[in-house]
């Protein structure tokens, strides 16, 4: 798959993770942080000065490697600063609306009672190049968006065949007023939370299927399948990124001004016709690419970054940086919840078949000490909050149970559990099926007598809290007999080669993989994620009542909807549940801007035409 973002794209943006029992260095040592040492936030302040260049950590394992805003699958990477390069109809608000209004390209959409009609105001935004942006350029970026999953579905990477955008239509109402019209009505907003991923191209420059080619009629879907092979090719070619005039030609805030194939690095400078919020006082911004969060931290301590994420294994040093000039904020990602994700289709040792059996999941996580990882040193040394659905932390459509744990952590119950359906556990050979069959006593369908449990954990390799738990996690499946093995990988690696969906061939190399995090956007809806044949289903997990459930969230308009999808999927468990880590957001004192635009790096959203300097830069 391939895109977040940023990311190559799974649904749920996954952040980099690690693959070592404890966290080395001085990362490693000090008592447990206390999140009130950074959940503060400064108020914006100073006089703006003009100039300064801002660098930027990007997020190690998440480097660019394309440009055309919608990347194909295969291309396993992230896009080029296209959220600051090209932007969407709405773009993702953290300050508890359904989108920050401020830097979207339309006003809210006006949706007809019976729910099949959508009409989006555009606000007055231009190109680059002074064009308008227009409605047709909305349509234009619907019909390529189309065009490309009407070739294949892995042409984007959030597609679920039936959904979005199939049974949508899009016309031109005026220059300035777009009309979506639905077969079937989706739910308000979850339709919002779509329109964020429709990043708006421009149709009277990119309508073509040659370089100095004649403007095509995109309507035409021969033409807009001739124009999106045309991008795609170009957006192939690296070393063309900064030359290309085609990427020059943006609705953001910026444009590209260097890149570097090789590590993935570029440089953005500001998009002169930009008509939204914040005076681009910044000459450049830098996104500068790491291999590790150690890297990055070692770039903050000598001062060579301006801001960025901070891995919150290195919280212990937040001191330290703020005695070297920066602010520190953090907080957990919003709608994000980290799982173990399960692969129900791996058919080694009937894998398939044991954990297909919801009394298993229940034991396995009934063995994830939360608590314990939270407050341990060598996995989070207290930067972490516990979570046990699939909703994340403070949703607005929060679980029937609450904050608490379905299955706490508990060896006994784990146990019993197992030998309640037919297991002789036993530490030390391995715990065995002795009653199969699929009595309620019984191990399960598909379980032979003497069948033990046993399986591989892929863990990605940055940051090193990953790694730390799930070794952890394995610690205690021995204690039930369970023998589990951890096999470290980069995440690009996993991201390309594990995941049903897209990679189907490599089920049985796979039995559970830990990326680190999902992140959803304020509607957090599992559609694509854990629905029969969602594009981002990595595991193949099924059920009916999920697909019943996740049906009601995405379509109906019970505002009741999602908070049961949620407490269906947290109990039936299609991932085994980690405690959700803080992030950490640095930036020097001498930068300033809106509160809500150093927040917003939670989520990967950045917004560096709104900052500026306090001090004239060197």
């Amino acid at each position: 798959m391939s895109q977040v973002p940023r990311r190559r794209g799974r649904l749920l943006l996954a952040l980099a993770t690690a693959g070592v029992l404890f966290i080395t260095g001085c990362t490693a040592s000090g008592a447990p942080v206390e999140p009130a040492q950074y959940d503060k936030i400064p108020a914006e302040s100073g006089t703006p000065v003009d100039g300064g260049v801002v660098t930027i950590a990007l997020t190690p394992g998440l480097t660019p490697n394309y440009i055309y805003p919608y990347p194909p699958a295969a291309t396993g990477g992230t896009v080029i600063g296209y959220d600051l390069m090209w932007r969407a109809l709405y773009r993702t608000s953290l300050e508890g609306e359904p989108f920050d209004a401020a830097t979207s390209l339309a006003e809210e959409p006006v949706i007809s009672d019976d729910g099949h009609t959508a009409t989006i105001a555009l606000k007055d935004h231009s190109w680059s190049n002074g064009k308008p942006v227009t409605a047709d350029d909305v349509v234009f970026t619907f019909d390529l968006l189309k065009a490309a999953i009407a070739e294949s579905p892995a042409n984007w990477a959030f597609y679920t065949p039936g959904q979005f955008p199939d049974g949508v239509t899009v016309t031109a109402a005026d220059a300035r007023t777009a009309v979506f019209s639905f077969e079937k009505p989706y739910n308000p907003s979850y339709l919002v939370s779509l329109l964020q991923l429709l990043y708006i191209m421009p149709s009277a420059d990119w309508s073509i299927a040659a370089t100095g080619g004649p403007v095509l009629d995109y309507t035409q879907p021969e033409n807009a399948t001739a124009i999106y092979h045309y991008l795609t090719g170009q957006s192939e070619d690296q070393s063309t990124f900064v030359t290309n005039p085609l990427w020059q030609i943006v609705n953001g805030p910026y444009q590209l001004s260097a890149f570097e194939p090789t590590t993935g690095s570029f440089s953005l400078t500001p998009n002169k016709k930009y008509s939204g919020p914040g005076d681009s006082r910044i000459e450049r911004v830098d996104f500068k690419a790491f291999t590790s969060p150690s890297a990055v931290y070692n770039q903050f301590a000598a001062g060579e970054l301006t801001t960025g994420r901070l891995d919150a294994s290195f919280a212990s040093k937040i001191d330290d940086l703020r005695k070297k000039g920066y602010n520190v904020y953090g907080a957990p990602s919003p709608a994000r919840f980290d799982g173990l994700v399960i692969n129900f289709d791996n058919k080694v040792d009937n894998f398939d078949k044991i954990i297909g059996q919801l009394y298993i999941r229940q034991a396995m996580q009934h063995l994830i000490d939360q608590p314990g990882y939270i407050k341990s040193r060598g996995i989070h040394s207290g930067t972490a909050t516990a979570n046990y659905s699939t909703g994340g932390l403070n949703s607005a459509y929060p679980p029937e149970f609450g904050d608490k744990a379905t299955y706490p952590y508990d060896v006994k119950a784990a146990e019993k559990l197992l030998t309640d359906h037919g297991w002789k556990v036993d530490a030390e050979k391995g715990t065995t099926c002795v009653r199969p069959g699929t009595g309620d006593d019984q191990c399960g369908e598909g379980i032979p007598k003497g069948q033990k449990i046993t399986f591989t954990i892929a863990s990605a390799n940055d940051p090193a809290f990953v790694g730390a738990r799930d070794l952890a996690f394995v610690s205690q499946l021995k204690k039930v007999g369970i023998d589990a093995k951890v096999v470290t990988k980069s995440l690009n690696y996993m991201y390309e080669n594990y995941g049903n969906s897209y990679a189907p061939d490599n089920a049985d190399k796979w039995a559970m993989q830990d990326f680190g995090a999902f992140v959803q956007t304020s509607y957090p809806t599992s559609n694509n994620a854990f629905n029969t044949g969602g594009s981002f289903n990595l595991g193949s997990y099924s059920n009916p009542e999920a697909d019943k459930l996740i049906e009601a969230s995405t379509f109906g308009a019970d505002p009741k909807a999602l908070s049961a999808e949620v407490t269906m999927l947290s109990k039936d468990l299609p991932v085994l549940f980690f405690p959700t880590p803080d992030n950490l957001i640095v930036w020097k004192k001498d930068l300033s801007g809106p509160p809500s635009t150093f927040r917003s790096m939670l989520k990967f959203v950045y917004s560096p035409e709104q900052w500026y300097f306090t001090e004239k830069q060197k």
